[in-house]
């Protein structure tokens, strides 16, 4: 009988290092890496490769809801001299037994098996558990990211610039994505141990500001500027915005853009408190969000920089002037302007681009950072593009570590007063849908605060919603979709959180000593610990493409798997041995569930 001992201290802060990896295979604390540790030193002798080079070739197996399956496989294709595009099926299916047959089992693997082009590789079943457990328990919002799979991996300093609203203009569903994707990356960043620099880079500049300036001045109110500053600058907007053709209002927003921009007192402390006060209503909706910001910056600080981009632009020979007096940059092959950028006006004022290579070059000095990604909507993939041509023109060879990480459109975002103008339509709209689900559902329980949790619970939905498919896809969007509470959706992770955390409450006050993992050996707890044992691979593949949907589609995996298992092996009413195993895995399959929903940006909430 193989008994687990309450978890050990580790220490905190080696987060992302090899720590919890190196004891040696069948150690107590040994963790999905030292498992494929083990497997790696075993295939090293047999193929003559050193460990170190198999270790990213195991990996652990999907489980699968209709048969028994291994927990780990190494793809014959992966360690063959001309590699799978060479190989034959029949081929790589006969070296994979011939490997098979050349291992052994010992006190770590207990079943070795070839399967299509794969050698299997099944863990003793005790081990397994207390090894899982005992590391989960241990390593609690650490684990997975302690995997020496990130060993390799360099600490960064990135910096992610996300959000980015228009002030006055719909801070439209575009912005939530940015929003939401851009958080999800920095958190996974944080978590893996890296730097980051959180900025918000607002549209605070620009010919609109002369047409808002001149609509303030005619339909502004300073006390509803105070009290919902959004609100107030787009309706401003929208009324001077019927007059927009008309000669003289042009001529006056003309004037007054000027003005800002030679920086007149007056005209500038009227800009000053546009943005002052947007900027506060932005930080109270993103606390909404759960999201935070380092700085705000904006268009606004690259005024003067600018100029001086213009200047070395042409110091370096590479601006041209247009007939009509506009400056490009040829970004052409050929030299033959068949592709170009627009940098300059023919008055000689900046663009959006101009501010944005001020701002790239600025955040370099001050950051010195390794990676710099953009989070918008794929429409603007040209004008990066352009961007980090332009900054490699210049000979900044930083620009190569520069990232756009790009989103799809979503259709369909309507609240029930129609179409969605600020974010906080949508958080609204999202709480009022899921007050009424909780209020009609049999199973809601007395809560404390029904008002906060609706509120977590329609995030995780818009969320989850959100993050299902590739980001680069366009998807429509559906209330009743996002917020089944059956399903893939974000409902039902926050329903299984709080479902798993009132078991822990119900059963698991008294401190949980020596569990007997002999009593975790039926299927439904097996297929429990063997999706756990993946989860640091999940975060790894996250961490290489920055799609969220991998870690989506594993803890949707974990909550159903969760489910089945809670109610095939009964906490209440079983014998206080086998009570007291079950309680440690459904422990471990909840607090794994809640750091994967803190990556996401969802608060997981404890009663629902």
């Amino acid at each position: 009988m193989v008994r687990l001992s309450p978890p050990l201290g580790g220490r905190k802060g080696e987060v992302g290092g090899r720590g919890a990896c190196d004891l040696p295979p069948g150690g107590a604390a040994m963790a999905a890496c030292s498992f494929r540790r083990s497997i790696a030193s075993q295939l090293s002798k047999v193929l003559d490769l050193p460990p170190e080079n198999l270790i990213k070739s195991i990996s652990a197996v999907p489980v699968s809801k209709k048969r028994h399956v291994a927990d780990f496989q190494l793809s014959i294709a992966s360690v063959t001299e001309d590699g799978s595009s060479n190989c034959l099926a029949q081929d790589l299916q006969l070296q994979a037994q011939k490997l098979a047959e050349r291992l052994r089992c010992d006190a770590v693997v207990s079943e070795i098996s070839a399967g299509q082009g794969t050698v299997n590789f099944t863990i003793n079943r005790e081990l397994l558990a207390k090894t899982v457990l005992q590391q989960v328990l241990k390593d609690g919002s650490e684990y997975g990211v302690k995997s020496e799979l990130f060993s390799t991996v360099p600490r960064q300093k990135a910096v992610i610039d996300f959000s980015s609203p228009n002030i006055a203009k719909k801070f439209h569903v575009g912005h939530l994505r940015s929003t939401i994707v851009g958080n999800f990356i920095a958190n996974l960043k944080v978590a893996l141990g890296h730097e980051v620099r959180r900025i918000n880079y607002l549209g605070d500049w620009g010919m609109q500001f002369g047409l808002l300036g001149v609509g303030f001045q005619q339909f502004g109110d300073t006390e509803k500027l105070k009290s919902s500053p959004l609100q107030h600058l787009y309706e401003v907007y929208v009324q001077i915005n019927k007059a927009a053709e008309d000669e003289n209002t042009k001529k006056l927003a003309k004037d007054f853009f000027r003005k800002l921009e030679e920086r007149d007192e007056q005209t500038l402390s009227l800009w000053k408190q546009f943005r002052d006060f947007s900027i506060e209503e932005y930080i109270r909706i993103y606390k909404r969000l759960g999201v935070h910001f380092d700085e705000y910056s904006g268009e606004s600080f690259y005024q003067e920089k600018s100029q001086e981009v213009l200047k070395m632009l042409e110091d370096k020979g590479l601006l041209q002037k247009t007939t009509k007096g506009t400056g490009i940059v040829d970004l052409s092959e050929k030299k033959d302007l068949s592709s170009f950028s627009t940098v300059m006006r023919s008055d000689g004022t900046s663009l959006y681009i101009t501010r944005d290579l001020a701002a790239a070059i600025d955040r370099m000095n001050k950051h010195s950072w390794d990676t710099m990604i953009y989070v918008t909507d794929k429409t603007q993939s040209n004008h990066f593009q352009h961007l980090f041509q332009i900054l490699k023109l210049m000979g900044y060879e930083w620009a190569e570590r520069c990232q756009h990480v790009s989103f799809g459109l979503v259709q369909g975002m309507k609240t029930r007063r129609g179409e969605v103008v600020f974010l906080e339509d949508v958080l609204n709209e999202v709480r009022s849908r899921m007050l009424q689900n909780m209020a009609s559902a049999k199973t809601t329980k007395e809560i404390e605060d029904p008002m906060e949790t609706a509120e977590k619970v329609g995030l995780a939905a818009l969320i989850i919603q959100d993050f299902r498919g590739l980001l680069s896809s366009d998807y429509q969007f559906s209330w009743d979709r996002a917020l089944q509470s059956r399903g893939d959706t974000g409902v039902f992770l926050q329903y299984t959180h709080a479902r798993l955390h009132s078991l822990e409450q119900m059963h698991g006050n008294e401190q949980l000593t020596d569990i007997n993992v002999a009593c975790l050996q039926e299927p439904d707890a097996i297929s429990v610990l063997q999706h756990l044992l993946r989860y640091d691979e999940v975060l790894y593949r996250s961490s290489q493409d920055l799609q969220p949907k991998h870690i989506v589609s594993y803890l949707l995996t974990l909550s159903h798997l969760a489910a089945v298992a809670h109610k095939t092996l009964p906490v209440k009413g079983s014998a206080p041995e086998l009570a007291q195993a079950r309680l440690r895995l459904f422990q471990a399959a909840r607090l794994v569930l809640a750091n994967g929903m803190k990556l996401l940006g969802i608060t997981p909430v404890t009663q629902m």
